[in-house]
């Protein structure tokens, strides 16, 4: 029986997790998770799956529900999810939280000899080098959540990586793949946070609709497989069936396709380096009828040409992305700034904020801070289109 730590789990990836786990129950144990105020559904799961530890992260909410449920500890507060994956009954952990909270857990998942089955892409993006320096000191097992990477780690597993020229990220598009540009500037986030395909937190939904949650990803992809940002590409793809593409040096190209579900690469995770061992839904290559494929349009998604130009940088500079997307992206879900100005002031940020190339996490921390005080005071003094 494995043991199984979920941060986020009343999150779309961490409900999916928890599909997973119903399905397999005599594989897999939860033993640790993690909601942010949703207590309703925590005692729900403490119920169904009895778990030694659970944190209620939101520090509003600090001793209300008292320090035990039944048999299971509760823990409050930011800090206490490096208490869940440091159970000693947890084999596996589920990164879902979503920013750059999710960093010192995953570190300390790394520390405790952990598999970590990493859906929060922040975690790379924001401080990539260090955790890759981290898991190949402590030997980690590391495998990708997110659709595509999940998919990419599997094409890439099954071919020589001398024999891979490039490799595809897929994205749907977003909320506003077909609206005039000129309209962008007028949205709401009521039409931002609907998604055409796929059903997700409200952050991640805005960053698709920019294709930002997409620059992310090549940013990630860069840190998990190490291609070089020239053999990264991204390509337009509105059905969201297949997910990854590897190009072989012949000029051909594989692909990973299933239906939009993330059960299909949370499972895989779960299991390997063991294949899933049953079929979780079955759709038959006939049901797919069309399957579309063109580039982005650029002047239309602009943030992923800086995710690229950050990526290029190097050292800081995708954690100064990071972090300005996550303020500005707050900004926008709060109604105080246009969703054009989501990667106005990402771009200002990085014009602004000075590159450096730190050796430890408090160098990565110092950045994110300056770059999140900036991008407010950018907004209180009207550095954007407001």
């Amino acid at each position: 029986m494995v043991g199984v730590s979920v941060l986020g789990i009343s999150g779309s990836v961490g409900s999916s997790t928890v599909k997973v786990l119903r399905q397999f129950r005599d594989s897999f144990s939860l033993r640790s998770f993690s909601v942010h105020s949703n207590w309703e559904l925590a005692k729900t799961l403490i119920d169904e799956f009895s778990p030694e530890v659970v944190s209620v992260t939101d520090s509003q909410l600090a001793g209300k529900f008292g320090s035990k449920y039944k048999s299971t500890t509760i823990l409050y507060g930011e800090d206490t999810l490096i208490d869940l994956v440091q159970v000693t009954t947890v084999d596996v952990v589920v990164t879902a939280v979503v920013g750059a909270r999710g960093v010192k857990p995953t570190i300390a998942a790394i520390e405790a000899g952990k598999k970590i089955a990493i859906a929060n892409k922040e975690t790379l993006v924001t401080f990539g080098p260090l955790i890759n320096r981290l898991v190949a000191k402590h030997n980690t097992l590391m495998v990708p959540v997110d659709s595509e990477h999940n998919a990419l780690f599997q094409l890439i597993e099954r071919e020589k990586r001398t024999n891979i020229r490039a490799i595809t990220l897929t994205a749907s598009g977003g909320s506003f793949r077909t609206l005039p540009i000129e309209e962008l500037e007028h949205v709401s986030v009521k039409q931002a946070l609907n998604h055409p395909t796929w059903s997700m937190g409200p952050k991640i939904t805005v960053d698709s609709a920019g294709l930002i949650n997409k620059g992310l990803e090549v940013i990630e992809a860069h840190f998990l497989f190490g291609f070089s940002y020239d053999e990264i590409e991204v390509v337009i793809h509105p059905q969201s069936l297949t997910h990854g593409i590897i190009e072989t040096v012949d000029g051909a190209c594989l692909q990973y396709t299933s239906h939009p579900d993330m059960i299909f690469p949370i499972a895989h995770s779960l299991f390997y380096p063991t294949p899933t061992p049953k079929m979780l839904m079955e759709r038959k290559p006939s049901t797919w009828k069309t399957l579309e494929f063109f580039p982005p349009d650029l002047g239309r998604y602009p943030g992923l040409s800086l995710a690229y130009q950050a990526g290029r940088a190097g050292g800081v500079a995708p954690s100064v992305f990071n972090a300005a997307n996550e303020e500005a992206v707050a900004l926008f879900l709060e109604e105080r700034i246009s969703f054009t100005a989501i990667p106005k002031l990402i771009e200002n940020a990085l014009n602004k904020i000075s590159n450096s190339f730190p050796e430890d996490l408090e160098g990565y921390l110092e950045k994110d801070k300056e770059t999140r005080s900036y991008i407010q005071k950018e907004f209180v003094r009207g550095g954007v289109t407001i």
